[in-house]
């Protein structure tokens, strides 16, 4: 695998070391998407799987963060995250300001922007809605990660930032780079 996939999987490794995070989501206690190879450090107590049910699992997440935990909440294609969108921009990105600054749940959610070669995934599953997810929300950051070197930092800020943070992970970039190829240059 690459570099970019390399630094996920100690990043996933570092969060999952970190007192009260939690991994929620479709394919994180099982085998399933690109996204699981990069949990395989994150001791199975912390890996939570969950049906298709986006917009469930959205709202646990903000449940679990309002307890005091800290819910890595996977999806694995922006396509399933639109169907969490509800609890994402009515509920997590406005609870701080429906409660007058009383409530910031910290939620740190992962989305993907799949490959489409070799195989495209069709319409329904190969969307990037990051400039749209901007505009639409308020207070919860939107991170691109397009670079390795950004990967740890971002996480690390999203642990330690108030509030919650969406981190924008591209499939493109879990593989391997070939050899003079820059980084970040494949399509």
């Amino acid at each position: 695998m690459s570099e970019y996939f390399d630094q996920l999987c100690e990043t996933m490794k570092w969060l999952g070391e970190q007192p009260n995070t939690i991994f929620i989501g479709q394919g994180v206690g099982c085998a399933g998407t690109s996204m699981t190879d990069t949990l395989k450090d994150v001791p199975p107590e912390k890996l939570l799987e969950f049906p298709v049910a986006e917009n469930l699992q959205m709202g646990v997440a903000i449940g679990m963060a309002l307890e005091g935990l800290t819910p890595i909440c996977i999806f694995p294609r922006w396509n399933f995250l639109i169907l969490a969108a509800d609890q994402l921009v009515n509920h997590l990105d406005k609870l701080w300001r429906y409660s007058a600054g009383g409530y910031d749940p910290k939620v740190i959610i992962r989305v993907m922007v799949p490959s489409v070669h070799p195989f495209d995934p069709g319409d329904q599953h190969n969307g990037d809605f990051s400039t749209a997810f901007q505009v639409l929300l308020r207070h919860v950051r939107v991170v691109r990660l397009k670079a390795t070197a950004s990967i740890a930092a971002e996480y690390k800020r999203a642990l330690h930032h108030g509030g919650s943070t969406l981190l924008v992970e591209y499939q493109d970039h879990y593989k391997v780079v070939p050899s003079g190829v820059k980084e970040g240059a494949m399509t």
